[in-house]
């Protein structure tokens, strides 16, 4: 197989990867909005698969760039995938980069919007934790015990 077919087969990949990706930024959006702390964990870990996947595949599209580039008429070495579309007019190789665009934005604005669900309760949290130390009571998480805030049942 020619560098360019594996270089396509690495980007094909890529975007199976973003697209699982994309769909456990939802499911964790989702756990996050309903506060499912399991739900959050288990994705956690699914990420952390999935984005070490797509590092070994980033770093075997570089390497097959620079194959590409330094085969005699290939592209420079500083090549993207725009660049590369534009060299060789591959219409398979415009469509992949254009749906790896369109998921690369989709992935941004969904951790965008977790991390404002998480930013949004760390600070409930953090003005629940003020509330208890303005009267007196324990912090959440601490073992002290004896401490009453009211004496109303």
């Amino acid at each position: 197989m020619n560098s360019l077919g594996a270089l396509k087969n690495i980007l094909m990949e890529q975007e199976k990867c973003c697209k699982a990706l994309v769909d456990l930024l939802q499911k964790e959006r989702a756990y996050l909005i309903d506060f499912e702390v399991g739900g959050i964990e288990e994705l956690a870990k699914g990420k952390d698969t999935l984005l070490l996947r797509l590092r070994l595949l980033e770093e075997e599209r570089i390497r097959l760039t620079t194959v590409l580039a330094a085969s005699p008429g290939g592209p420079p070495a500083d090549v993207t995938l725009r660049g590369l579309v534009d060299r060789t007019g591959d219409a398979e190789l415009a469509g992949i980069r254009l749906k790896l665009v369109s998921l690369s934005q989709s992935i941004e604005d969904l951790n965008n919007f977790n991390r404002h669900l998480i930013d949004r309760s760390l600070g409930s949290i953090r003005s629940s934790t003020g509330f208890f130390q303005a009267f007196g009571g324990p912090l959440p998480g601490r073992s002290e015990c004896g401490a009453l805030v009211s004496r109303e049942t």
